[in-house]
């Protein structure tokens, strides 16, 4: 494993590197899901990914109360109600280690890229009999797009697909030397409107929509991905914002990821609030005029 610290082009941080994944590209697929985002999305269902740095999550439920974790940490950063200080804590793992239930556990660690690509290949045969291959995600895969770029060329030297799911947000110069790495563009719209956008994640569209724009241009293959939200993007008016925008920019189908509620306990493992709190979640038939929308103005939508 690599460091945590300093993270050179043969290292990167990541939070998980997920199997037999079916979601996320064509066939099996091996996700590699890299740490650090630049957006703040509060629906976003891989809070533990949004941090560059590790990440200590408690399942309360296995936890004794017993404090250990609290008086070994050496950055002080656990209190006597077990709340996790995030500024101070490290990630050094030691009150993970130090945790006699295993309540405590710690996200994201240093990957070198012979590793990385190792893991990769132990399922080549499923991405063969499947039409699978491997795909970057996050957090947003951007924020190491050096190593990313690296791990890319690699897998495409052993002629895997590659895919890369992202937010588009980053400088032109660095989207365009990693998406020409990539087969496939998973590329997620959170908003058409520029002000919506900054509302819900923080960040304004303007790059990400200079970045699809120029992939277009460059003749990528790319698949637009709304994730669909109560009150930030769910209204017929939305769904015609959206396919306007993809039928000016060529495109003819998109996928809409309805919300969930998948993510709910990371943010209490996190100690952090969660702001979609009771928002009932979304079906696909509750798409179903949103879709429509789509479909009349020859934009093709599927889940």
């Amino acid at each position: 494993m690599g460091s945590p610290g300093a993270k050179p082009d043969d290292t990167a941080f990541l939070s998980n590197i997920q199997k037999f994944s079916l979601h996320d590209g064509p066939g099996i697929r091996t996700v590699v899901f890299f740490k650090g985002c630049p957006l703040s999305c509060p629906w976003c269902s891989n809070p533990e990914a949004r941090e560059a740095a590790g990440s200590v999550l408690r399942e309360s439920a296995k936890c004794a109360r017993c404090l250990r974790c609290a008086a070994i940490c050496p950055a002080r950063a656990i209190g006597e109600g077990l709340s996790i200080n995030r500024k101070a804590c490290t990630a050094c793992g030691a009150c993970v280690r130090e945790c006699p239930r295993g309540a405590l556990s710690l996200n994201g660690q240093g990957y070198s890229l012979e590793e990385t690509l190792r893991i990769c290949l132990q399922d080549r045969p499923f991405y063969e009999e499947s039409g699978g291959g491997v795909t970057l995600s996050g957090g947003e895969v951007l924020a190491q797009a050096r190593f990313a770029r690296r791990l890319l060329e690699a897998l495409g030297r052993e002629g895997i697909h590659r895919a890369l799911e992202t937010t588009g947000y980053a400088p032109p110069a660095v989207f365009r030397r990693l998406a020409e790495a990539a087969d496939l563009l998973l590329f997620d719209l959170k908003h058409y409107d520029r002000e919506r956008h900054f509302q819900g994640t923080g960040v304004y569209n303007d790059p990400i929509l200079a970045n699809l724009a120029a992939a277009l241009a460059a003749g990528k293959t790319v698949l637009p991905r709304i994730p669909v939200i109560p009150g930030f993007n769910d209204s017929p008016g939305d769904a015609l914002g959206f396919s306007r925008l993809l039928v000016s920019a060529g495109l003819k189908q998109a996928q809409l990821l309805p919300f969930h509620q998948f993510g709910e306990k990371k943010y209490e493992m996190l100690g952090l609030p969660y702001p979609m709190q009771g928002v009932p979640q979304l079906r696909r038939e509750d798409l179903e005029e949103y879709r429509r929308v789509f479909a009349g103005q020859g934009v093709e939508c599927f889940f």
